[in-house]
């Protein structure tokens, strides 16, 4: 008999203890604020300028937090460290261009989209040639940023001259020159960095496949998912999001890239 009322007794706790827990909704709206973390070092996304954080998701996580009717705390971290410490319990979302994949869902809930890109050719804005795709490049010379991927996307392809500099101004300054006839970059990266050097270039086509990047969180809160989730096509209904993302990437990043 006492074995039975000390596990009915369990039982009856771990209800309890069950019911209790709350979803980050309710810890978010009792605090009131919206712990966010993210590098602080990643133009335009997100980025220091006279000593505040400033960029893409900056404005877009005051945005998120203002739906939800909370203010942004923001917490800067490296990289290499920043989900470890999401799982930790360190913030409550992570906002720096978080691809969604299959593998990080195993350990993260993700918000709905709110980038889109692919890799994308930038060319000369006299440029005559139709170059459509990678394959269009063979024996044509390529420039593009050291230690990134998108030299293995060219060399994949097989015959392009790839030229590797040591970032965007070097590669682009070459191109702008005609000493290469293309370069390879992020789409979402290249109308800001276009922009910044002021250069006679622009956007090519898009030459890979599609990448789209979420807020990620711990798993177990499905209101905090619907309400963040809410938040964003919010944001998306009234213009607030294209307003925020044509100002830093001049077109609405939550839609796919297109050669302009």
């Amino acid at each position: 008999m006492n074995i039975r009322k000390t596990l009915i007794s369990t039982l009856l706790l771990s209800l309890a203890l069950g019911a209790s827990a709350a979803d980050l909704l309710d810890t978010v709206k009792q605090r009131g604020t919206l712990k966010v973390a993210l590098e602080g070092t990643y133009p335009p996304f997100n980025y220091k300028e006279n000593g505040q954080l400033a960029g893409f998701e900056v404005e877009l996580a005051n945005a998120l937090a203002q739906k939800l009717g909370v203010k942004a705390e923001f917490a800067t971290s490296e990289w290499s460290a920043i989900l470890a410490g999401l799982q930790a319990g360190k913030y409550d979302v992570v906002m720096n261009q978080v691809g969604i994949t299959d593998k990080r869902k195993e350990t993260f809930d993700f918000s709905q989209p709110y980038t889109v890109s692919s890799p994308q050719l930038i060319i000369r804005k006299d440029e005559k040639r139709d170059f459509k795709t990678l394959a269009d490049l063979k024996g044509k010379k390529l420039g593009l940023g050291q230690g990134t991927n998108f030299a293995e996307v060219a060399k994949a392809v097989g015959g392009i001259d790839i030229k590797t500099y040591p970032g965007s101004p070097e590669y682009l300054q070459d191109l702008a020159l005609g000493r290469i006839d293309a370069a390879l970059n992020d789409s979402l990266l290249i109308p800001y960095i276009v922009k910044k050097t002021k250069l006679p270039l622009k956007p090519g086509a898009p030459v890979g496949e599609l990448e789209k990047s979420g807020i990620p969180f711990v798993k177990g809160n499905p209101k905090f998912k619907a309400a963040i989730d809410k938040a964003l096509a919010d944001l998306q209904a009234d213009g607030s999001f294209a307003k925020i993302s044509n100002k830093w990437f001049d077109r609405d990043v939550s839609k796919p890239p297109v050669a302009q």
